[in-house]
């Protein structure tokens, strides 16, 4: 019998040692969650450390990600491809042990972690995942997608606003395969929690419609072992299990205090701990009996190669629904996709349609939704000014006994996330990095500073997550200054990884979603307008996808180029007209999306933005932003809005042809009196 305390001071002993070699971390919670995290890795959790991306493995995430050497420690004691050298090197540069995990950085580690409250949202998004592709890929007798998501949680991911939003979703959507273990150890950096945290857990999980488990004594593996197996079996509820710890458990003078927290322990009172534990080795150095008892390689074999015989005979079976499985795993898009978003955008050029470009995505939308199932949308109770929902994707429904609804045996595909931007732009990380699925989801673009950092988070990961941000300006009037964006479509470009469209018409929409269901390792977001827009005359579609393109060329040489995107292509447009009754040639570039169009070679950026003639901007958003082009002047917004219909804002703000027209010939006029 496996000697389960041993197992759990060897990962006391390697917190400890690995943060106070590195002179830095986080010791406490992976001393205080050591017996948990046996009880789970140990007994239950299905996992093959050969293959960490084996599709039917349980998902474990650390949302309290100042934990990590706790899944550190877990990885390399059954068998992944962490050798103890990494854990020497914990928190330094270049290291598999960043300061807090990282997804592909660390094999092992299924999402990055840190900003608390955003693993445990990310999990929500995984059990998701897995409970709507169990419905739709699995047939009698060939349960091919059957596993459970496992999240550690602390104090803090609780205080997180977001675990509000994330766990009330888990409840009503009945993801009976989620289990959450929260370490209930009453401490935080500044101290005892009790003065500011005062919150009846169990009681708020039971109001979310979860099944609650404890308190248990989170250092009593068998306890912890059997409120698993109980979560294990629940049949409609998502489960939490409050298991009550000491934070930096072993430390004799640490444990129990804010000091244990954030700090390495010390070498005196390592030396201390190591007594107190009984643990007589060196650091970093472990028995090979603790090795033998924690590896899980043989086990994690045996495992997947059960659930490969189960694979094969669903394929016999059922060889089309195997081969499509296969290719959404893979991340693979279908054969016909650039067909699809060749079609698309060449319909929209032909049929040159006036309207606004959120409905110009939601066109797009009914021909890659119909041709991609893997397209799982949603809104955050916007649906109706979003326009993210499609013939194709029926509101996402669940039964009173957990089931997924189908609607003519397909499963909804549209989900209403309610008023949670932040809640939705982090389930839908969780969901991209499960697998299976390519998450869209929509709000108001100034509700984009809500959602900021699971965007920036998708970005840092390099998950393919697109954010359909309507109502992109002082276009959407009446509305006011708290809804109209003036800085966001700027801050969201200064976001690295991101990319940002916003298109001008049809056809420009049509590419941006292409683009974007292409861009397999970055996240997009489309910025689209409230009001009609005029389609654009082109004389083609090829260089829409290289964010910027010469839209309109003079007869005459260029003196001058225009940039713009979006609602002000138009004003550019007629600005040009203006101009050329007054002898003035102009260029007009389209420049839907700066962040591609960054990405560009040299030559086709000169091509394009031709050195040696002024080059002037126009946006409906912040100037600053536009002088990285060498702009001589710049149309744009640099305070808030007001109420008003939009034409009335427009004009008053001098997004108007005429003015647009006066800043290109002062621009000029200026560049002539330098010359």
């Amino acid at each position: 019998m496996a000697n389960e305390s041993l197992m759990a001071n060897a990962i006391r002993a390697l917190a400890m040692d690995a943060v106070q070699q590195a002179n830095s971390g986080h010791p406490g919670a992976p001393m205080g969650m050591a017996d948990i995290a046996v009880a789970l890795w140990h007994r239950h959790l299905r996992h093959n450390p050969k293959n960490p991306h084996w599709a039917d493995r349980d998902r474990f995430v650390l949302s309290n990600g100042h934990a990590s050497m706790l899944v550190y420690a877990l990885l390399h004691l059954t068998g992944y491809d962490l050798p103890i050298g990494e854990l020497k090197g914990f928190r330094q540069l270049h290291s598999k042990t960043p300061g807090h995990p990282e997804v592909d950085v660390t094999p092992g580690i299924e999402t990055t972690t840190g900003p608390l409250g955003q693993g445990l949202t990310n999990a929500v998004g995984m059990a998701l995942a897995e409970k709507l592709l169990a419905a739709e890929f699995n047939r009698e007798g060939h349960a091919i997608v059957d596993h459970h998501t496992y999240v550690f949680m602390g104090d803090g991911c609780l205080m997180e606003g977001i675990s509000h939003e994330a766990c009330a979703l888990a409840g009503a959507w009945k993801l009976n395969k989620l289990v959450a273990l929260y370490d209930d150890n009453g401490i935080s950096i500044d101290g005892q929690v009790t003065p500011w945290y005062i919150d009846d857990v169990p009681g708020r999980f039971k109001a979310y419609g979860w099944n609650v488990i404890g308190p248990v004594d989170g250092h009593d593996i068998e306890a912890v072992d059997r409120a698993i197996a109980d979560a294990r079996h629940s049949a409609e509820k998502p489960t939490i299990i409050v298991c009550k710890t000491h934070i930096g458990k072993g430390s004799p003078n640490r444990a129990n205090t804010a000091k244990a927290h954030g700090e390495p322990l010390g070498p005196d009172e390592v030396a201390l701990t190591r007594t107190a534990l009984g643990w007589e080795h060196e650091p970093f150095a472990l028995p090979q009996g603790v090795y033998d008892e924690w590896d899980a390689t043989a086990k994690g074999d045996e495992l997947e190669s059960e659930w490969r015989e189960r694979f094969d005979a669903y394929a016999a079976a059922h060889p089309e629904l195997a081969a499509e499985f296969a290719r959404r795993m893979q991340g693979a898009l279908p054969a016909n996709f650039a067909q699809v978003a060749a079609d698309a955008a060449v319909a929209a050029h032909t049929k040159a349609e006036t309207v606004a470009s959120r409905k110009a995505s939601q066109i797009a939308l009914e021909a890659f939704t119909a041709a991609l199932p893997e397209l799982l949308g949603g809104s955050a109770d916007l649906t109706g000014s979003n326009l993210t929902n499609t013939k194709s994707t029926p509101p996402l429904r669940f039964d009173q006994s957990g089931e997924v609804v189908k609607t003519e045996d397909r499963i909804g595909r549209h989900i209403n996330y309610g008023v949670r931007e932040f809640g939705m732009a982090a389930i839908m990380n969780g969901i991209a990095l499960h697998g299976g699925f390519i998450p869209y989801g929509g709000t108001f673009l100034t509700f984009s500073d809500y959602s900021r950092n699971a965007i920036r988070m998708a970005a840092l990961m390099k998950r393919q997550v697109i954010h359909v941000f309507t109502h992109d300006s002082i276009g959407l009037g009446e509305d006011g200054p708290t809804h109209q964006s003036i800085e966001h479509a700027a801050s969201l470009r200064l976001i690295p990884q991101l990319d940002v469209w916003r298109p001008a018409d049809t056809a420009e929409t049509a590419v941006a979603w292409a683009v974007a269901l292409e861009n397999a390792n970055r996240p997009t977001a489309l910025l689209l307008s409230r009001q009609n827009l005029p389609y654009a005359p082109k004389a083609g579609l090829d260089e829409i996808g290289r964010g910027a393109y010469v839209l309109a060329e003079p007869q005459d040489e260029a003196e001058a180029v225009l940039i713009a995107t979006g609602s002000e292509v138009q004003l550019a447009l007629k600005a040009q007209e203006l101009l050329r009754s007054d002898g003035i040639a102009v260029r007009v570039v389209s420049m839907p999306s700066t962040t591609t169009f960054d990405r560009q070679d040299t030559e086709y950026k000169r091509q394009v933005l031709p050195e040696g003639i002024p080059r002037i901007a126009v946006e409906a958003g912040v100037t600053d932003f536009w002088w990285k082009y060498g702009c001589a002047a710049v149309v744009g917004i640099d305070t808030f809005g007001e109420s008003a219909p939009a034409g009335a804002l427009f004009k008053h703000f001098g997004f108007t042809p005429e003015n647009v027209a006066d800043t290109v010939r002062l621009a000029l006029r200026k560049a002539q009196a330098e010359a």
